[in-house]
């Protein structure tokens, strides 16, 4: 089975919304996420999933393991910092770099801040639906 690592500066956010529909749309693959930090499981990001019919809410924030890291076939990084701070990407693993803003630096009101996280969704969505095809 193929493993692939979604990677992220807290994994709180864009990396949880990745690992839900790696779940989803990449069954043959083994799917993570992690943070160079541990931030916590963002709920703006559980309720946007929820409002596509996945629950992410027992996920749980984890820092890099090194050991899956280093036996993935793809790892992706969602954020500049993430790209900038993991670990040396083994030149074995394929690696791909989607540098996506973080929905929970949003401000303004929850209707703003759900606005924010939703095309974040979106986004990653589309990206982890064309890994299907990989």
């Amino acid at each position: 089975m193929k493993k692939i690592y979604f990677l992220c500066t807290g994994n709180s956010c864009r990396s949880q919304i990745a690992e839900g529909y790696g779940h989803v749309f990449l069954k043959d693959w083994e799917v993570r996420s992690a943070g160079i930090e541990r931030h916590g499981l963002n709920p703006h990001a559980v309720t946007v999933m929820a409002e596509d019919g996945i629950d992410i809410s027992a996920q749980k924030s984890e820092l890099i393991d090194m050991t899956y890291f280093n036996d993935c076939d793809l790892i992706i990084t969602l954020c500049g910092d993430a790209l900038d701070k993991c670990p040396m990407i083994p030149k074995s693993v394929s690696h791909e770099h989607w540098d996506l803003q973080d929905p929970a630096r949003a401000v303004g009101t929850e209707a703003d801040i759900l606005t924010e996280f939703r095309k974040t969704r979106d986004l990653i969505k589309e990206r982890v639906q064309n890994l299907s095809n990989i």
